[in-house]
C-alpha cells in the first residue's frame, strides 16, 4: 500500500485527513514544523531551504496542505513576499525533493482564490477559466500551481491540484465559526434577504475527494474544483445551521444595499461583499473524470459542524 506523507497534518483539514487514512489501515506520515507526537517528523519553518530528506522513505504520495493562509489583517510589511516564501518557495522546494526521491504523485491543496473572488449569477468558475487571483494569498497559490506543472513536465512526477472553496466542518475557525455561534445563540442576524449563491465544501467531502486523488489514475496532472454540489444563499446557509442545531433562526430581512452601506461605514465592506456576493464552482469535472460524488449532504455536513460547535 502506498505510504502517504501529509504536510500541515495538525491543521483543520490535515487532522481529518490523517484520521481518515489511519481508519483505513494506512500508515500516513504526518509532518509539521514542530512534532507534537512520537512518530511524526519535525521540519521547522517551511520555505525555500527546508530539508525534507528524512520525509520520503517508502513514500509514494505527498499531500501538501501546509501553507501561509489568508489573513484579514496582515501585519507583514510585504505580504506578497511573505506568502511567496511559504506558498511558492516552500511548495516547490518540497516538490523538487519529493520528485528527486522517487515520489510518484504530489497532491497540492490550492484555493478557489486562484480563480478569483466572485462569480456572476449563474456563471460558476471552471478549471478552464483564466486564473484571476486578487490578493497575495491567491497569487501565491497560483504561482505555486504554475511551478508544480513545470516541475511535473521536467521530472515526470504526477501533480494533482485541488481548489476548494470555503471548507466547513468540526473545528472550523474564523468567520464561519463566529456565524455558527451566533446562530446557536439565536442572536438576531440581518441576513434574511440575501439571495446570492455560494459553493461550500464540507470537511468530510474534501477529505474524501483528496483520498480519491491518491490512487485514481485519471487524477494525474489534473486540476479540480470541488464542492458539496449544492450551492446556498447566505440566508439558506443560516437557516440550515439553525435547523442542524435545533434552534430557531432569527433573521432580519435587511436589504443587501443597506448591509453594504453600514459595513462600509464600519470598515467591513469587503467582509460583507464576500458574505453577500456570489462565488460558485462547477465540480462537474470531478464527477465525470473521477466518478466522484460527495458522500455527505449539505444538511449532514452542517449537522456535524453545528454538533461539534455546541458541545
Amino acid at each position: 500500500m502506498t505510504r502517504v506523507l501529509i504536510t500541515g497534518g495538525h491543521g483543520f483539514v490535515g487532522r481529518a485527513l490523517f484520521d481518515r487514512l489511519c481508519s483505513e489501515g494506512r500508515d500516513p506520515l504526518r509532518v509539521s514544523r514542530q512534532a507534537m507526537r512520537s512518530g511524526e517528523l519535525e521540519v521547522g519553518d517551511i520555505g525555500w531551504r527546508t530539508d525534507w530528506s528524512k520525509a520520503f522513505f517508502d513514500c509514494g504520495v505527498v499531500i501538501h496542505l501546509a501553507a501561509r493562509v489568508h489573513v484579514m489583517n496582515d501585519s507583514e510589511a510585504d505580504p506578497v513576499s511573505a506568502f511567496r516564501a511559504v506558498n511558492v518557495g516552500g511548495t516547490l522546494n518540497l516538490a523538487r525533493q519529493a520528485a528527486a526521491s522517487g515520489v510518484k504523485r504530489f497532491i497540492f491543496i490550492s484555493s478557489v482564490k486562484v480563480n478569483g473572488e466572485s462569480t456572476q449569477p449563474g456563471r460558476a468558475f471552471t478549471e478552464a477559466d483564466a486564473p484571476k487571483p486578487q490578493d497575495a494569498y491567491g497569487l501565491s497559490k497560483h504561482e505555486a500551481e504554475q511551478g508544480l506543472r513545470r516541475l511535473s513536465v521536467d521530472t515526470g512526477m504526477e501533480v494533482v491540484i485541488v481548489r476548494p472553496p470555503l471548507v466547513y466542518g468540526p473545528g472550523v475557525k474564523a468567520n464561519f465559526a463566529a456565524l455558527m455561534r451566533a446562530v446557536q445563540h439565536s442572536w438576531p442576524l440581518p441576513l434574511g434577504a440575501v439571495h446570492n449563491q455560494r459553493s461550500l465544501v464540507a470537511l468530510d467531502n474534501l477529505v474524501d475527494f483528496i483520498v480519491t486523488c491518491i490512487t485514481h489514475p485519471q487524477a494525474a496532472n489534473q486540476t479540480f474544483l470541488v464542492s458539496d454540489g449544492q450551492d446556498l444563499s447566505t440566508t439558506e446557509l443560516v437557516l440550515g445551521m439553525a435547523q442542524a442545531a435545533g434552534v430557531a433562526a432569527r433573521l432580519l430581512p435587511v436589504p443587501v444595499w443597506a448591509l453594504q452601506a453600514g459595513a462600509s461605514l464600519l470598515g467591513k465592506g469587503d467582509a460583507v461583499r464576500r458574505l453577500c456576493g456570489n462565488l460558485q464552482v462547477d465540480m462537474s469535472k470531478a464527477r465525470s473524470l473521477l466518478g466522484w460524488v460527495p458522500p455527505v449532504s449539505v444538511e449532514e455536513g452542517l449537522r456535524r459542524a453545528m454538533h461539534t460547535e455546541t458541545r
